[in-house]
């Protein structure tokens, strides 16, 4: 399977691409389309558009993975990460693949296992999932990356998780082992008296051993 994360920016959008078997995950390209200087927001929104479709239509992912908007500095600046996201979507739909969001917490709980994760911590994950000899740069690239394996780590772990669980005897029942030293009964059962009483014997009788029965004339 080929994914192809996208971490949309207005300045530098972050690319990446990662094939996996299931078991280990190797890098296709990754990278960043950076805005030139003097370009105008709108030129920026089509540099970032026609690059990605040329970049998809090369790699041919079997899916793409876009990390969703989830905070921004102020008002202005989320509205231009929003049409970010938006020509890259766009992109993604023109080149026909199927497209996934994920938020920042869910992309670093999928790759460190924390969702408070510092960036730090992502790109060395990323380093050693994809066996490279450095950290990829720009981070942007590195933060792509992560949104596809993000993606690779989500659905096909989850499913191959619940087969295994589905396969083993007795799954999804939680067994209760009672402690044998435990006298204290369990809901609607009744614990019998460990030494049977004997109508009629007197108190002093501790159990039926000590019983005896009276002599007749």
């Amino acid at each position: 399977m080929r994914i192809f994360g996208i971490d949309p920016g207005s300045e530098r959008t972050g690319f990446g691409c990662v094939e996996s078997d299931g078991r280990r995950h190797q890098l296709v390209t990754c990278g960043a389309i950076t805005a030139l200087a003097g370009d105008a927001f709108p030129q920026r929104l089509s540099r970032i558009y026609r690059e990605l479709a040329i970049l998809l239509t090369s790699c041919q992912p079997d899916c793409v993975a876009v990390e969703s908007l989830f905070h921004a500095a102020n008002a202005r600046s989320a509205l231009k990460l929003g049409h970010a996201r938006g020509v890259a979507i766009l992109a993604a739909v023109e080149a026909g693949c199927p497209i996934v969001e994920y938020t920042p917490a869910e992309v670093k709980r999928a790759v460190v296992g924390y969702g408070r994760a510092e960036k730090q911590q992502v790109q060395q994950m990323i380093k050693l999932l994809l066996g490279l000899a450095k950290v990829p740069s720009p981070h942007d690239a590195a933060d792509a990356l992560a949104v596809a394996i993000c993606h690779l780590h989500s659905e096909p772990g989850l499913a191959i998780r619940d087969s295994r669980l589905a396969e083993r005897p007795g799954a999804g029942r939680r067994s209760r082992t009672a402690d044998p030293g435990s006298r204290i009964p369990g809901p609607g059962s009744r614990v019998p008296d460990p030494e049977p009483r004997i109508p009629g014997a007197t108190a002093h009788l501790k159990s039926w051993r000590q019983y005896r029965p009276p002599t007749t004339g």
